[in-house]
């Protein structure tokens, strides 16, 4: 999806705002599997508005780089900064502008079914990984599908999702084609709402690019299902599976 031929970058944060918990669990993730290394820069490949950014470089003290090619997130992203320590550029995955051998540590965020060319992009991160580094991916996957909150409300979503979401199998095979191995492949479950009339509302801010796929009727159709569903689980709390692959 052509991020700056839509409106999500406006939104993006509100509809993706899960809360300081939410930041901790990854953050915490991603130090678990760096335990013994030295993070002296990091790049936040597929920055988005940044909501990762900055929580990697307090975490790590570390320079943080964000790349996207979004020229509309990385306004939203510049918008907010407060931390000097990173800094934001134009650019994609298959075509990183930065050095060979000059990072010590990649996180990418629901941005593999974004690549034009996952392979090119794959070889790109071990181009500009230090030897030994890290990469740390989450991602989407058709594995994971029947398991995500809105897929039974917008059923429409779901053959969007299986076109558009790769298979596990396919993204380790793709990096350990480029030269990775796997490290670590596992499932983890995020909180993302505390609710389901909040995870409503978060949805119709339209910051998803998949529902922003949908027809009017069909996202209507579906934010009604959804909201009728809250009505009737007051303080049930929402949850997603994520998948990461740590790569090598």
């Amino acid at each position: 999806m052509d991020y700056d031929a839509t409106d999500i970058a406006v939104t993006y944060d509100r509809g993706r705002d899960h809360g300081p918990e939410f930041l901790n669990l990854w953050m915490n993730e991603v130090s678990s599997h760096v335990k013994d290394q030295r993070i002296k820069v990091i790049l936040d490949l597929g920055c988005g508005t940044g909501r990762f950014s900055e929580a990697l470089a307090v975490r790590f003290d570390a320079e943080v780089i964000g790349i996207d090619p979004s020229k509309k997130m990385l306004e939203q992203a510049r918008g907010k900064q407060h931390d000097r320590r990173i800094r934001y550029e134009l650019g994609r995955g298959e075509s990183i502008p930065v050095p060979d051998n000059s990072v010590d540590l990649i996180f990418m965020s629901m941005i593999f079914h974004h690549f034009d060319n996952p392979m090119l992009a794959a070889r790109e991160c071990r181009r500009v990984l230090r030897e030994g580094a890290t990469a740390f991916l989450r991602a989407g996957t058709r594995e994971r599908i029947r398991s995500y909150p809105y897929v039974d409300f917008f059923p429409e979503s779901r053959p969007i999702l299986e076109e558009r979401l790769p298979t596990n199998t396919f993204v380790r095979e793709v990096f350990e084609a480029a030269g990775f191995r796997t490290a670590t492949l596992e499932v983890v479950t995020q909180e993302i709402a505390q609710s389901y009339a909040a995870y409503a509302e978060k949805l119709s801010a339209g910051a998803d690019s998949v529902l922003a796929s949908l027809s009017r009727r069909d996202f209507d159709a579906g934010m009604r299902a959804l909201r009728a569903h809250a009505a009737h689980s007051e303080g049930e709390a929402v949850f997603e599976p994520i998948d990461v692959f740590v790569f090598r």
